[in-house]
């Protein structure tokens, strides 16, 4: 092992005042220095980290392992085959493109709910899934067979973050050569935003794009600035009755206010000792909702009961013993020094959900009915009412009205104190007579197998399972926009009404458009909110004051009346969360189900494409692919693609759900003689450029300011000023050799990490987007794929100097890229007059300037493999 403390005598750097992410750090690059990969310079900049830096400090992070989700892994697992064929093509041997990390990857993103509320759901929505998506399965199936390194969880399992958390998560890795039985710290990037549920127990990870990850994975560094890390100290305890979902939605809401975007937020301070790992990881989850990097909470005490909970007592001894020697683990005095502080009092947190459309929106529960009564007074002028009949039982469906009720989402599946809080108040409103409305689509997705066990040792499953919660998947579902359809009745009246419904999830997203495309209004819950705006059916209510709904009798039920209390919860947590559960469920992981048997693969060392596959396609990153690379040069009369306000985020660029028919990859699909029925979604289709290219921007609610008012994918093709899809735009641009922007607002690219944001906008021939800020995640995908990201100068943006995306843009100075260098734009309009601005290239270190002389990761990877080869 790598013992810190010696960082005091060594190189006189007081271990104490490094808050412990940094540390990590420190280990990480002493454990490179011995096979040269990292250089005494990179451990003393780590080592004298400083809280704030005038420029950027540049650092190599080498992950010990990468997961990966099936969306993401997708388009990866491509990428890593056409990379085999361009080896292959070169003469070299193609088995050289193999992962020489670690790399798991956990099927959870594709099961979509279309069967809900009964016992045989789950069953249902796994044939279909299997239906939908078992092109991607062999591809992945073949992956596990064909490549080192490589392991699948397989569908119906759990989700990735969890199966993380209380599984693969090691804590200390461990490897044995001739000279060394080593111990490491566990580190890790994921292809998925939430991967930073793991900094919980004190791993350090985060998420990266696919492109990022496919260059972890193939023996490169991670690139990164030593970040700023501000330290959030905790103090007090939950009052009784307010739930971890209550607490990170407001922690989300109050570091989105300190902006810690970029930085590194590390817990510390008494209240710690209030929080299990549970709830530490509902914190640890939503770090890309509060925008930091992560959200890490050093290895201490409740680290290692959780390891022995989930049945890794032996592992947990181990890294208890490693992170006390070699100075890693937090004792109660221990306070680092930060680049920043902000102090949280649980005590002060109540009751609250957040939405209608961002994570950061906080709503006390007492406040929803005048919160949502505002929002709907900005847009009809009264609320508009509906009497329907659904299956032969009359309802009534309105503005205001729930029609999605989803316990879903890594964030809160993984603590057993809101879902057994859940079961609870799921008893109790049964004894009360009291049961959902029927307009409502309940769901119940569990990140993990072993919630069912807990939760029917302790009897509750029947009562949620009565209130129509019965379990429809192990995946993310709800919480990805793969909600499934509502009635058809229902979606008649929204339509024809244009009536402004909500869904309640108990996830960490609740972007426009993305729980489902007929919901206006969605909102982040705790579990138990859920089961009871279910049963109010909406939520234009005070639940605080207000009835919850009516008994059988005509007697009010009121949330008091039917909210568990903390002892009862915790009673049952300790009596019926146990170890042999988390053995029976993980010791059978990688089995998978009797569809995951029946794909029948044979082992290859290059993949077999099927040139009529519409759902795995070659792509054309290596068309054209030479030795020595291409320095990119400025570009003249670029025009725009399109013109986008702030808070755009990549659901709204990147194709997600459901696949419009009359959009241009519906089109595609059709020409291809698949049946509308069969589209399937994007995020199934994801390895096929084909359909993702045309679906880029494809957001039914993106609001391109060039037609506005009229939203989705739509823009303008000059100098004719007609308005076409995008993709046609984009089509035709190409044919005339025109090259491609995008103009933007601030924080450009938020939300989930989806490559294919990046990826598409490439394809569509994009050179470079121009915004006020980025996400940081969309900014390095930007780069891995060879689109430069500019950033207007304060107090400048598009709108400020007057453009309005019409206009011929040039730039100058490419050819001698460095970080942050400033680059001049020229923008003609049709007048001939011209506006001249300046920009700065968010090419923020070293790496991101090769890859963008490269044409981004993979053309930089491929040659440096064939130069070794």
């Amino acid at each position: 092992m790598y013992d810190l403390h010696l960082l005091d005598s060594k190189a006189g750097t007081p271990l104490a005042r490094l808050p412990f992410s940094i540390r990590v750090l420190v280990e990480n690059l002493l454990r490179k220095l011995r096979d040269s990969a990292a250089t005494p310079g990179d451990v003393l900049a780590a080592a004298q980290w400083q809280p704030r830096y005038e420029d950027s400090v540049e650092i190599p992070f080498y992950p010990a392992r990468v997961l990966m989700q099936d969306f993401t892994g997708v388009p990866a697992v491509v990428d890593l085959a056409a990379m085999r064929d361009a080896m292959a093509a070169s003469g070299k041997d193609p088995a050289l493109v193999n992962p020489l990390i670690p790399v798991e990857l956990i099927v959870d993103h594709s099961v979509q709910l279309d069967f809900s509320g009964t016992q045989t759901c789950r069953e249902k929505n796994v044939e279909k899934e299997y239906e939908r998506n078992g092109e991607r399965y062999r591809l992945l199936k073949w992956a596990q067979k064909s490549f080192d390194n490589f392991r699948v969880v397989p569908p119906n399992s759990g989700i990735c973050h969890q199966v993380n958390l209380e599984y693969l998560g090691r804590g200390a890795m461990r490897t044995k050569t001739d000279a060394h039985d080593l111990l490491y710290a566990d580190t890790l990037v994921g292809t998925d935003s939430h991967t930073t549920m793991i900094n919980s127990i004190g791993v350090l990870g985060w998420g990266v794009g696919g492109i990022e990850a496919e260059a972890v994975m193939l023996g490169q560094p991670y690139f990164m600035p030593l970040p700023e890390v501000i330290g959030v100290e905790l103090v007090g305890k939950l009052q009784p009755g307010v739930t971890a979902t209550d607490m990170v939605l407001t922690v989300t809401n109050r570091l989105r206010q300190m902006n810690v975007v970029e930085k590194f937020v590390e817990f510390y301070g008494p209240g710690l000792k209030h929080l299990k790992v549970p709830d530490r990881a509902t914190i640890a989850n939503m770090s890309p909702e509060y925008g930091a990097t992560m959200g890490f909470f050093p290895i201490d005490e409740q680290t290692i009961d959780y390891f022995k909970i989930t049945n890794r007592e032996e592992q947990g001894q181990i890294v208890e013993a490693w992170a006390k020697a070699c100075g890693l683990f937090r004792r109660d005095d221990d306070v680092p020094e930060f680049s920043d502080t902000l102090t949280i009092d649980l005590a002060e947190i109540v009751p609250c959900l957040a939405g209608p459309a961002r994570p950061q929106d906080l709503v006390k529960l007492s406040d929803l009915e005048t919160v949502f009564s505002g929002l709907l007074s900005t847009s009809v002028p009264e609320k508009k009412q509906v009497d329907i009949r659904l299956n032969d039982v009359p309802a009534e469906i309105g503005d205001g009205s729930v029609v999605i009720a989803a316990i879903t989402s890594c964030t809160n599946t993984s603590n057993p104190y809101v879902l057994m809080g859940a079961g609870l108040l799921a008893r109790n409103a049964v004894k009360k007579g009291v049961f959902p409305q029927p307009h409502v689509k309940t769901s119940f997705a569990p990140g993990s197998k072993v919630v069912v066990d807990y939760l029917s040792d302790a009897g509750l499953m029947p009562y949620l399972e009565g209130l129509g919660f019965h379990v429809a998947a192990f995946g993310c579902t709800t919480c990805i926009g793969n909600s499934g359809p509502l009635h058809p009745e229902i979606e008649k009246q929204i339509k024809e009404k244009d009536l402004a419904v909500a869904a309640v999830l108990s996830g960490n997203r609740n972007f426009e458009a993305r729980i489902h495309q007929l919901t206006k209004a969605n909102f982040l819950a705790s579990p138990m909110l859920v089961v009871a705006f279910a049963l109010c059916g909406r939520v234009d209510v005070d639940l605080a004051h207000d009835p919850v709904a009516l008994d059988p009798n005509g007697e009010p039920v009121y949330l008091k009346d039917i909210w568990p209390g903390d002892d009862e919860i915790e009673l049952l947590v300790r009596r019926y969360v146990k170890k042999e559960d988390f053995q029976n469920q993980y010791e059978q992981i990688y089995h998978g189900d009797q569809f995951w048997k029946a794909l029948d693969i044979t082992q290859s060392v290059t993949f077999n494409w099927d040139p009529e596959s519409t759902y795995i396609r070659n792509p054309p990153y290596f068309d054209g692919f030479s030795l020595s690379p291409t320095p990119p040069e400025g570009f003249e009369d670029a025009r725009a693609l399109m013109a986008l306000g702030d808070s755009v985020t990549t659901d709204h660029i990147s194709p997600a759900g459901a696949i419009p028919e009359h959009y241009p990859a519906g089109i595609y699909l059709k020409e291809k003689g698949i049946d509308v029925n069969s589209f399937n979604s994007y995020g199934a289709r994801r390895g096929n450029h084909e359909v993702m290219m045309r679906g880029t921007f494809g957001n039914i609610r993106i609001k391109n300011q060039m037609v506005t008012p009229k939203e989705g994918s739509f823009t303008r093709k000059f100098p004719e000023g007609d308005t076409q899809f995008v993709f046609d735009v984009a089509n035709a641009y190409s044919k005339e050799q025109v090259p491609l922007i995008v103009l933007a607002g601030k924080e450009y690219g938020t939300g989930s990490s989806r490559d294919w944001a990046a990826k598409g906008s490439a394809l569509l021939g994009v050179r470079a987007v121009i915004a006020r800020s980025y996400e940081r995640i969309h900014r390095s995908n930007l780069v891995g794929m060879g689109v430069l990201p500019l950033q207007f100068l304060d107090p400048d943006g598009w709108q400020e100097l007057e453009l309005d995306g019409s206009e011929l843009f040039s730039i100058k100075g490419m050819s001698q890229l460095a970080p942050h260098k400033e680059l001049e734009i020229t923008a003609r309009k049709a007048d001939g007059n011209k506006v001249t601005f300046q920009t700065i290239a968010r090419l923020d270190t070293d790496i991101d300037v090769e890859y963008m002389i490269h044409g981004g990761i993979l053309p930089y990877v491929l040659r440096k493999l064939i130069k070794e080869a």
